[in-house]
């Protein structure tokens, strides 16, 4: 056995374990777990829709627990500043000097619950940090803990005293996930659990062990065609009518970035190593296409009218830009 094939059976256990502790405590969502570690190993966030009591809360944080990580929660608010995030400057009247208290971002896993109920301005803060990874205080630059990975949550049931997320700062979260309700066997299984003993979490890995993660993540294989079919599905949206999708055109009003092609090809190569292999397979990138483009299309007043929502947009751009076939290299890399 070769040093690169240890390698690989060393990692796929240590993300075995992982995935193993949470799930001890988690039950079912299995879906949203694997979008939450997908985001963990390509360095995305995530911006998570569903009604309040689906354990989105408790993933987070055995997660974090698990790596040996920081947690922290913000409650958003109507009443919340931005300095409750970053932090500010306090001034020490014994001794005359200010000093930096930094706020809650400074963590590994960060939850920002409720995101649409703080105004514009700390929801700016917050998109700030999650892009440039670092906030300046004073005139002085402080960078959040590496891994670091936000993790924000709308409740989709309560709109009163809300703020919606404006479309170019939504756009920097990696995917929009919808979780929904568990199934009765699963109901019944949370409530023993919750009303049973406790269950004790063991760390299993260290931060450092999951930077080495994400920096190995970055080495799998990505064929160019399986890059031109992400490209290919971006641009749909925007010129639907080089697509063959006439009939959408007046159904967007705004496109996919340039970030959902980079955010496909970096979820399906986490995806890939989540699933054990070193390169990338159609089926990777198309499972995450619709996490990753619904949160991205502008729908246009005649979409709504018509019940239209981005789901089913990107439903009829995945049908219609064929999927490419798998390159000849992954044959190589399985023999």
């Amino acid at each position: 056995m070769d040093s690169s094939t240890r390698q690989d059976s060393a990692t796929a256990k240590l993300m075995e374990q992982i995935l193993y502790e949470v799930k001890r405590v988690v039950v079912g969502q299995d879906r949203f777990l694997e979008r939450v570690m997908v985001a963990m190993l390509a360095q995305g966030h995530l911006l998570v829709e569903g009604v309040p009591g689906l354990a989105k809360t408790l993933t987070v944080k055995t997660l974090a627990n698990t790596v040996r990580g920081q947690f922290k929660r913000i409650q958003f608010t109507p009443d919340l500043v931005p300095a409750d995030l970053v932090g500010t400057r306090i001034y020490n009247q014994k001794t005359g000097d200010f000093s930096t208290s930094l706020g809650p971002v400074f963590a590994n896993l960060l939850l920002a619950d409720e995101i649409n109920r703080a105004p514009a301005k700390v929801q700016s803060a917050l998109l700030e940090v999650m892009q440039e990874r670092q906030v300046t205080i004073a005139g002085e630059t402080h960078r959040v803990p590496s891994p670091f990975l936000v993790m924000a949550t709308q409740n989709p049931i309560e709109t009163e005293g809300t703020y919606p997320l404006p479309e170019a700062q939504v756009d920097r979260f990696m995917m929009k996930v919808l979780v929904d309700y568990p199934t009765d066997e699963e109901e019944y299984v949370i409530v023993e659990r919750v009303t049973g003993p406790a269950v004790q979490v063991s760390a299993v890995a260290t931060t450092e062990q999951l930077a080495a993660l994400q920096a190995e993540c970055r080495n799998v294989y990505v064929d160019p065609s399986l890059v031109q079919y992400a490209v290919k599905l971006v641009s749909a949206t925007r010129t639907p009518d080089k697509h063959g999708l006439k009939d959408l055109r007046r159904f967007i009003t705004f496109g996919a970035s340039p970030r959902a092609t980079i955010n496909l090809v970096e979820g399906a190569r986490a995806l890939a190593m989540l699933r054990g292999r070193t390169y990338a397979l159609p089926e990777d990138m198309v499972d995450l296409v619709p996490d990753v483009l619904r949160h991205r299309l502008v729908l246009s007043y005649e979409a709504l009218s018509e019940g239209l929502n981005a789901d089913a947009i990107v439903a009829q751009v995945m049908s219609k830009v064929p999927q490419p076939a798998k390159p000849l290299e992954h044959e190589k890399l399985v023999a």
